[in-house]
């Protein structure tokens, strides 16, 4: 099994039992995300923050989650964006917290990067993400298929 095809699968994995609305709806998956995490998930869209970041941010605070996105792009890779950010959350990932010691010794990491707004996150868990992001658009994108259509494909008459 190739890396891509292992990460597929354990993404996959990840996926089971998250309800992914069909047709989809940005906002009712993002209920689900914060049913799931039990809290408040704000989404809002700053301009000019791929200046700053890579078009997208996720902060997590003691009492809610945010996730900003740059509105100067098209509606898909907004929502593509808002995607690859709850797919940071839904895989628990955190930012990398070892530069961040290095540079604030006597502060708490996670306070550090809490009021920094920014995480760093490893390229595996940049790869995950990305690949949760595109999982979730594929499965609603799906449409059930009919007994009609299943026979069809059955027959080779597709």
């Amino acid at each position: 099994m190739s890396a891509v095809e292992g990460l597929r699968r354990r993404c996959e994995a990840r996926l089971r039992g998250i309800r992914v609305p069909v047709p989809f709806d940005l906002d009712q998956f993002c209920d689900e995300v914060a049913a799931r995490r039990g809290r408040p998930l704000f989404r809002r869209s700053v301009p000019g923050l791929s200046d700053e970041a890579a078009c997208g941010l996720w902060i997590g605070t003691d009492r809610a989650d945010h996730v900003f996105f740059d509105p100067g792009t098209s509606p898909l890779h907004a929502e593509h964006i808002v995607l690859h950010e709850l797919s940071h959350i839904l895989c628990g990932h955190s930012g990398s917290d070892a530069a961040l010691g290095t540079l604030f010794p006597d502060l708490e990491p996670g306070a550090v990067r809490r009021a920094l707004g920014r995480a760093r996150y490893t390229d595996d868990q940049e790869r995950e993400a990305e690949m949760m992001a595109s999982l979730i658009r594929g499965r609603s994108a799906r449409t059930p298929r009919t007994p009609l259509g299943r026979t069809t494909d059955a027959l080779g008459l597709t």
